[in-house]
């Protein structure tokens, strides 16, 4: 794409939150403009929330969202973009999809599904059969159900890292652990995932780890976040899915990027991005976790060889900059070229 593009990113920016520092839509936009197109963004929640005369986020989707869809569409209107990224099509609709596409007819579509199980999620389906692109941190059944919907390109895209904030800190000592886990041990909307909620379970109970946004402990803000990894000798890195390939979470990448050793409960195709005991260590069970992080805790050339290579592995193969090539190689030519590219 030597031509600047005009690129209209719809997303979920978090903007009055501290943790919108590291979030994937930030870096996404920012190696947008670093390589050289012309980037407006549209925080939709955010704007639905000014919209609504009530401050709850749900209440504000019943209220504001009119409002909010208007002020979505003049903006689209008046920048008469050549691209429109939804990163996240939570806040967005099939109507207002359809109503963009009437404004600018010779734009390309791209719509961002980061969740596990769409399948119980049938509005966002609706909406994304409405794009040209579906871009997914994952390929097997949860792409394929974007592609049985009728969306002509279903690709997978992996979340990034971005090696300008994210690499091994020297932190203070309240940072300093031998494990540690960032994430919920359960999410409310979806069934529990047993091996991931013992593992934090045992994690939080022991007085050589730190786990964060669960069983009470607080959410991690911000490069806090990257501090909390950096701290640690081993970060873990489980999904509430672990049985789709290629599905992953942004803890996957985040990791080995900020120079940690990372134990990764294994999912199909994962040696494609990361090879085992070479970047970083996979396991399958929960007994075989805690007996991998004792062996590594004691061999700690053996944990620091593996956990430099994945950093270099992270910040080669996964920046931003890099994987925003790859979805704008994807856009301007339906394919990208990548040892883990899979399109549908």
């Amino acid at each position: 794409m030597p031509k600047a593009k005009r690129i209209f990113v719809i997303a979920d920016f978090k903007d009055e939150k501290p943790w919108s520092i590291c979030i994937e839509e930030r870096r996404l936009v920012k190696s947008l403009i670093r390589l050289g197109h012309d980037v407006q963004r549209f925080s939709h929640r955010n704007i639905m929330m000014q919209c609504s005369p009530f401050p709850s986020k749900r209440i504000a989707r019943r209220f504001g969202r009119k409002k909010s869809n208007e002020v979505l569409l003049k903006q689209v209107k008046y920048y008469y973009p050549d691209i429109v990224i939804a990163f996240s099509m939570k806040y967005l609709d099939a109507e207002t999809v359809r109503a963009m596409r009437e404004l600018v007819p010779n734009a390309i579509f791209v719509g961002r599904d980061g969740d596990p199980f769409p399948e119980k999620f049938p509005a966002r389906i609706a909406t994304g059969k409405e794009m040209d692109i579906i871009i997914m941190p994952s390929a097997g059944r949860f792409l394929q159900i974007y592609k049985e919907a009728g969306v002509r390109c279903c690709a997978f895209i992996p979340f990034t890292c971005d090696p300008d904030i994210q690499y091994r800190f020297e932190v203070d000592d309240i940072w300093r652990t031998d494990m540690v886990f960032l994430g919920a041990a359960e999410h409310t909307r979806l069934d529990r995932n047993y091996e991931r909620y013992e593992l934090a379970k045992r994690m939080s109970e022991l007085p050589n780890a730190k786990v964060y946004a669960c069983f009470g402990r607080p959410k991690s803000q911000g490069m806090h976040s990257f501090y909390a990894i950096s701290g640690a000798k081993i970060g873990l890195s489980i999904n509430i899915a672990n049985d789709v390939r290629l599905y992953h979470s942004d803890r996957f990448i985040n990791i080995p990027a900020c120079g940690t050793f990372c134990l990764a409960k294994r999912a199909p195709g994962y040696e494609l991005l990361f090879e085992d005991e070479v970047h970083l260590k996979y396991f399958d069970t929960v007994d075989e976790f805690f007996e991998l992080a004792e062996w590594y805790l004691k061999h700690e050339q053996q944990r620091e060889k593996i956990a430099m290579a994945g950093m270099q592995r992270a910040h080669n193969e996964f920046n931003c900059e890099k994987i925003a090539r790859h979805m704008l190689d994807l856009i301007e030519t339906g394919a990208y070229e990548a040892p883990w590219a899979e399109i549908l």
